[in-house]
């Protein structure tokens, strides 16, 4: 939970977000915000527009009504970069590593997009690049140690079992060094040891300051590491509270007849 005087610092806000595709709405009237220190999920049936949320929250796609803000910046219109730069960083669905790498090497790729080293500094071998290249090889071995992969530091990335190349995608975002993480259905095919591997990670993300937003069809994880749920249902909120609040939700049971309540 946030800590005290956190509560009521708002980090991410959605204001009457809309996107529409042609004919076909896939966001109406979106209105919810984030505060520090929550991890708050984000859920609902396939299709009920919680990816594209994701992708208007991040810069990839641009709403066609209402605003974006991350702390306080209007993020409308804004390119990807420039927003994870700010430090709203997300992940994907589909794992995004570099697979030909070293699982060290695809970290010191993410750090030195954080760098200011010029390409000149590299090629001259300067001081301040030596020192550079040593604090980026501490840095990725602390990540790796913190997200349990530091024993496969030197295997390739493409070899790592699904579940790992999960985790190291999350290392990856963690590398950009975000002040709050969009995590896009981060235990998608993990069994359930896993998924509760990454429960804890996602806690001790929250723990070290990082503010988390969580997509994720996985209800139990969803129920038990979040502080807040919002529901979307064909694009619109039917639902923000408490776990406890939304699983006695009957607009919510509703939504999920047919689907499993274990699946969002």
């Amino acid at each position: 939970m946030p800590a005290h005087g956190e509560q009521d610092e708002v980090v991410l806000s959605i204001e009457q977000v809309a996107m529409k595709f042609g004919g076909l709405v896939a966001l109406s009237d979106v209105n919810f915000v984030v505060r520090k220190g929550e991890i708050v999920g984000l859920i609902g049936p396939n299709g009920a527009g919680k990816t594209t949320a994701f992708n208007v929250f991040t810069g990839f796609l641009a709403p066609t009504e209402g605003e974006v803000r991350y702390r306080g910046t209007l993020l409308n219109g804004l390119p990807p970069h420039e927003i994870a730069a700010l430090g709203l960083v997300r992940t994907f669905q589909r794992t995004s590593i570099f697979q030909n790498n070293s699982v060290f090497e695809n970290l010191l790729i993410g750090l030195h997009r954080r760098g200011r080293s010029t390409l000149w500094d590299t090629l001259l071998a300067l001081p301040r690049e030596r020192a550079a290249e040593q604090e980026f090889a501490d840095r990725a071995h602390e990540i790796l140690r913190f997200v349990g992969l530091e024993r496969r530091a030197g295997e390739i990335a493409g070899t790592l079992a699904y579940g790992e190349q999960r985790l190291l995608g999350i290392a990856l975002a963690l590398a950009a060094q975000p002040s709050m993480l969009l995590l896009d259905e981060p235990v998608s095919g993990m069994n359930a040891n896993e998924t509760m591997r990454v429960k804890k990670l996602v806690e001790t993300i929250r723990d070290s300051g990082v503010t988390i937003l969580l997509v994720e069809h996985d209800m139990p994880m969803v129920m038990q590491v979040s502080d807040r749920i919002v529901v979307l249902n064909y694009g619109r909120i039917i639902a923000e509270g408490r776990p406890a609040d939304i699983q006695n939700n009957p607009d919510v049971i509703r939504a999920y007849l047919g689907e499993g309540k274990k699946r969002a």
